[in-house]
């Protein structure tokens, strides 16, 4: 039963990482229609721009509002770069080749500047296990689950409470109409990039200490975040919370009781289910269009 539970903390662990990426994929899907695949990279140049830094003497938690920074301004290029002009000429899949490219792009700059050799994060906080409720709990993972909580309701309150936010919901929820009500909805696309590609980078600053950190690390994180963004629902903030904690859960307990090879089978086996069954992922809305 320890042993189950530590599983099962982890899992959470994991799971709002998940969670935090693929809520960067429904910041862009809300206000465009499209998304940034290369979501993966933008975590793995957070966490080596955050290794950087630390490693320059520069305090971890002074680190973390800067590498935000890093992202932000890596998300509006991104966007500017690869998407604008896709969705200039109505172009209905330029945008998912140009943020490939660009994440291919980053990655071997990523190679070429810190090495294809995975380094090691060093962790702010005490690596001994802190016991709660019948099983032992790193400090860092806590610290990840808070952190990820954190960003999403910072996010959820900057949309709800600011004029900005309230712009950006505006054209979440008709662009045509928002611009024509005198909102600069191409500015608006633009920051929700940079704001995807800010909590990206903060989710990898989160994680690194945890895992290795590399030149690769972000390719599978951006695609189980991205099975996780479909399974929860491009619309819907909970459900991919959920969505998150249960792919979380579901690796780690299937890479202890099977096998490390099979850790990766049940979140794809749960995607397929339901975009067989709810195709809109579990709380998410389908759309009608009217014709």
């Amino acid at each position: 039963m320890t042993i189950l539970l530590q599983l099962i903390y982890s899992g959470i662990a994991l799971g709002m990482i998940y969670a935090v990426i693929a809520f960067g994929y429904q910041l862009t899907f809300a206000t465009s229609g499209t998304l940034n695949f290369g979501q993966g990279e933008a975590l793995m140049l957070g966490a080596m721009v955050g290794l950087t830094l630390v490693n320059a003497g520069v305090n971890f938690w002074l680190m973390i509002p800067l590498v935000i920074v890093f992202g932000f301004f890596q998300g509006a290029f991104v966007e500017r770069i690869g998407v604008r002009p896709a969705i200039r000429i109505k172009s209905e899949f330029g945008w998912i080749m140009s943020t490939i490219a660009l994440g291919i792009i980053f990655r071997n700059v990523a190679e070429n500047v810190w090495g294809r050799d995975d380094l090691r994060f060093p962790s702010p906080l005490p690596e001994s296990p802190l016991h709660v409720f019948g099983a032992n709990v790193l400090p860092m993972e806590l610290l990840v689950v808070g952190g990820a909580i954190a960003m999403m309701l910072a996010v959820e309150f900057f949309n709800r409470r600011t004029i900005y936010g309230k712009a950006v919901v505006a054209t979440s929820n008709d662009r045509d109409a928002a611009g024509l009500m005198g909102i600069n909805t191409g500015l608006v696309i633009t920051f929700s990039y940079a704001l995807s590609s800010a909590t990206a980078a903060f989710a990898g600053v989160l994680i690194a200490p945890l895992t290795l950190t590399g030149a690769t690390m972000g390719a599978v994180l951006g695609l189980k975040a991205f099975a996780v963004a479909i399974i929860g629902g491009l619309s819907s903030g909970f459900g991919v919370i959920v969505g998150g904690v249960i792919l979380g859960i579901a690796e780690t307990t299937t890479g202890f009781y099977l096998s490390t090879g099979y850790k990766d089978v049940p979140g794809l086996v749960l995607l397929l289910l339901v975009l067989a069954v709810k195709p809109a992922g579990l709380f998410g809305k389908s759309a009608i269009k009217k014709v």
